[in-house]
């Protein structure tokens, strides 16, 4: 049998399967970050963007007091879910990334996967950093994760990937179905075909994603004196491996830190 879903994230767990892989490697990263960076222990995390819950989960797991924010109902919901099975008191969230408050300041933030492309304003990505800032205990580290374009990328691409998991098997395509340099704008077409032992699963969704070369997400971080650049890395999450912000950068994870000051440091730029 054939079904069909509205979109990716209307089937979170199958979404977050696909990224799967990525869980203990990013998480890893996160403790090493917070070892070498933070002022003081890490115990309170906020996630941004949490999807199907894959990385809520494994920081509450690993005795981190959580709290996430994702803007689709279905996430949170299947999330929620998710840690209440394994008696996780994790706090969940329904809410826009660009326009929150938390009650309580926490000792570090991230947002991971491309997700901080889906503000596709300059304005609404500086509200999200000041909103980042503000959630953030003075000294308190944001992990931000994207890919960069450099200037000689090519445009039009497509990435495909199978993870499977007992008899699931998920095939991820990743398309670029149009592009503008000038409009800083790509739109990219999610696809998922689940195969399951009983029925198939197909789902599409189109995103309309902000284009960062290294010097247009510098500008931006200019613009918000709240946060000072500390690290550069690429998704192989090596903490020994820190990288210069220059045109070369691709696959791209920053450590910021909330700054005490207004004083601002950019030593990481190009080499």
């Amino acid at each position: 049998m054939t079904s069909s879903a509205r979109a990716c994230y209307d089937v979170p767990g199958y979404w977050d399967l696909a990224f799967s892989d990525e869980t203990i490697p990013e998480a890893d990263f996160l403790e090493a970050a917070a070892a070498e960076f933070s002022p003081r222990p890490v115990k309170s995390i906020l996630e941004l963007g949490c999807g199907g819950g894959r990385q809520t989960l494994e920081m509450s797991q690993r005795g981190y007091a959580v709290t996430a924010i994702d803007l689709n109902p279905s996430c949170v919901k299947w999330t929620q879910r998710r840690l209440q099975r394994r008696q996780l008191s994790t706090s969940v969230l329904c809410g826009d990334m660009a326009d929150f408050s938390l009650a309580k300041s926490a000792d570090m933030a991230h947002c991971l996967v491309n997700t901080f492309r889906h503000l596709t304003s300059e304005q609404t990505a500086r509200k999200h950093l000041q909103c980042v800032a503000a959630a953030l205990k003075p000294g308190g580290l944001y992990v931000l994760g994207f890919h960069l374009l450099p200037p000689d990328a090519a445009e039009i691409d497509c990435e495909r990937w199978t993870i499977c998991k007992g008899t699931t098997r998920v095939t991820t395509t990743v398309r670029v179905l149009n592009f503008s340099r000038r409009s800083r704008i790509e739109t990219v077409r999610f696809s998922l075909k689940v195969t399951t032992s009983r029925r198939i699963i197909r789902t599409s969704t189109d995103h309309r994603l902000r284009i960062y070369r290294a010097d247009q997400f510098r500008g931006l971080l200019r613009t918000v004196p709240e946060f000072e650049l500390i690290g550069v890395y690429d998704f192989c999450y090596d903490l020994s491996e820190s990288l210069p912000l220059n045109d070369i950068l691709g696959d791209a994870v920053f450590v910021l830190r909330r700054s005490t000051s207004a004083r601002r440091r950019f030593d990481l730029e190009t080499a």
